[in-house]
């Protein structure tokens, strides 16, 4: 499945965002616990080489507790700052600016020796979606930066001041301009990282339904009343839409209205807890 969206305001950003990594100290980058390595943008990562850096898994609640583990464990083996989280929940408030301050010490005591006390300044990235305006009000206790369950909904530069000594820019989620790995492009489509207007969602929801098939997903086989997953994806979808009654006329099957259940399904957690990413893809990067 080929998907590409690269709209204009995305260039605006980046470049906004090469201006704005100057005033920085650190970086903190969100990625999307279901899509851990898909979330990864190579354009951020050329553009933080060398930051101190706090790679936060967002909406760890929506994925297996064992399934994270693996990549918090691949992260710190690298010497690599990660903190796994639920931005919408307080609770995780004080461990997030513990773990900010801890990835900036040295350049607090270094200002701290000379009786000055040091602001830190970092940088929120992440593609759209992966949560970045909620995990800054959840950090601000309160509303400051503008939310919403759509990418692009961040569109302008904003620093934040925390009652920590810490000051937050948000960013506009951006995307690659180009994906070299279709895998990558699915997965970010399926957690609601790109616009539906540019989707093919039937062919959306097969790609869906060959993850399930491929893991023999029984949350999956329960929720569509499935004995097994044998077939090819259209034949599977056929079941599924038959079973539902998504049927047109002449008895012709509704594949985008199937495929939206499906990919509905998904993101509300119907079909259980899944990650869509596998430590071992990281791993070969």
């Amino acid at each position: 499945m080929y998907i590409q969206w690269y709209p204009g305001h995305m260039t605006k950003a980046m470049r906004m965002m090469r201006e704005s990594v100057k005033a920085a100290d650190c970086v903190i980058y969100v990625l999307d616990a279901r899509a851990p390595h898909s979330s990864r943008n190579p354009e951020f990562d050329k553009l933080i080489e060398g930051m101190p850096v706090l790679y936060v898994f967002n909406k760890s609640d929506m994925v297996e507790r064992e399934d994270l583990s693996r990549w918090e464990k691949l992260y710190e083996s690298r010497g690599l700052s990660c903190i796994s989280v639920n931005s919408t929940s307080a609770r995780f408030r004080a461990l997030t600016i513990a773990k900010l301050l801890e990835l900036n010490k040295p350049l607090i005591e270094k200002y701290k020796s000379k009786g000055v006390n040091r602001t830190v300044r970092a940088m929120v990235v992440g593609v759209p979606n992966t949560g970045k305006s909620t995990l800054i009000n959840c950090l601000c206790a309160s509303k400051r930066a503008a939310t919403g369950n759509r990418p692009g909904v961040t569109r302008g530069k904003q620093w934040i001041t925390l009652s920590s000594g810490i000051e937050l820019l948000d960013t506009p989620g951006t995307l690659p301009p180009a994906f070299e790995d279709e895998t990558r492009a699915v997965h970010l489509a399926l957690v609601g990282s790109v616009r539906e207007e540019v989707l093919d969602i039937s062919e959306l929801g097969l790609e869906a339904i060959k993850i399930f098939k491929r893991r023999d997903h029984e949350p999956f086989k329960q929720r569509y009343g499935l004995e097994d997953l044998s077939g090819d994806p259209v034949e599977i979808m056929d079941k599924i839409a038959k079973k539902r009654g998504f049927i047109l006329r002449r008895d012709e099957i509704d594949y985008e209205r199937t495929a939206r259940a499906i990919i509905d399904d998904l993101r509300k957690l119907r079909l259980g807890k899944i990650m869509l990413d596998e430590a071992e893809e990281e791993d070969g990067r």
